[in-house]
């Protein structure tokens, strides 16, 4: 048997171990390093985002297909990335829609069902007619439901949450009281549940205003490895990291 071979052998025993051990619900990913690693290439930053993406749509597959994870997150644009200079927000607005033109029919095709947490209104007309085919032709898919976090913070998402449940509140909407349930159900993700595990990429140890209320009692898993270069190997070993901690969610656990 050839080394190729084998390493293929070896990944497949290890995705079934992991799937006998209990596997995460929610994934959610900052993929993270793009710039730098089209830096230590002598390219421009724009082939760094071209090199992402493909990883992205490797890393989609493997989640759905080989492993079965059912929620997976990916932090693909920011609020604050707006700052970034036009030529590139251009550019990764275009990617973002050039993508999902050409790769629904294959998302379709694996039971993807996509949703988008951030303000779709603040987006290219292009880009948004994109994704909300994407949201349209998708709905009733359940293999795999993928949120893409566009024009997102977590800061921002949190204070709409408040302001929609004033208005309705003065509305004459809303008579319960304000707990953690019905505050959830004002968020982007709405019924979705918690990430049980978060992978940042690029070595960076922040959260990046990325899912600030949902992730309260996620764990987290950091690598040094920049985003193109993340594999699904990597993504196996951090699920398997996740299967090795021991979760208290604030309680006392004996033994």
């Amino acid at each position: 048997m050839g080394a190729e071979a084998r390493a293929v052998e070896e990944l497949e025993e290890r995705i079934i171990r992991a799937k006998e051990r209990g596997l995460p619900k929610h994934l959610a990913i900052i993929m993270d390093g793009n710039g730098r690693w089209a830096r230590r290439r002598g390219e421009e930053r724009t082939a760094g985002h071209r090199a992402g993406l493909e990883t992205a749509k490797r890393i989609v597959k493997f989640v759905g297909r080989d492993l079965g994870i059912e929620y997976l997150t990916l932090f693909a644009f920011s609020k604050e990335n707006w700052r970034r200079p036009q030529r590139e927000v251009n550019f990764l607005m275009d990617l973002l829609a050039d993508f999902m033109r050409k790769n629904l029919d294959e998302l379709l095709e694996n039971g993807v069902r996509l949703r988008v947490l951030g303000d779709l209104d603040g987006l290219p007309p292009h880009v948004r007619q994109e994704l909300e085919r994407a949201l349209k032709l998708s709905q009733r898919n359940e293999k795999l439901y993928l949120s893409l976090a566009v024009n997102y913070g977590g800061r921002q998402e949190i204070l709409r949450a408040v302001r929609k449940i004033i208005q309705d509140f003065e509305a004459g909407h809303l008579s319960q009281e304000v707990d953690e349930l019905l505050f959830r159900r004002y968020l982007y993700t709405g019924e979705l549940p918690d990430p049980d595990l978060l992978i940042r990429t690029s070595g960076e140890e922040r959260i990046s205003n990325f899912l600030l209320w949902q992730s309260a009692y996620t764990e987290f898993w950091v690598t040094e490895t920049l985003w193109p270069d993340f594999s699904p190997e990597e993504l196996l070993q951090a699920v398997e990291g996740f299967q090795s901690r021991q979760r208290k969610f604030g309680r006392l656990v004996e033994g």
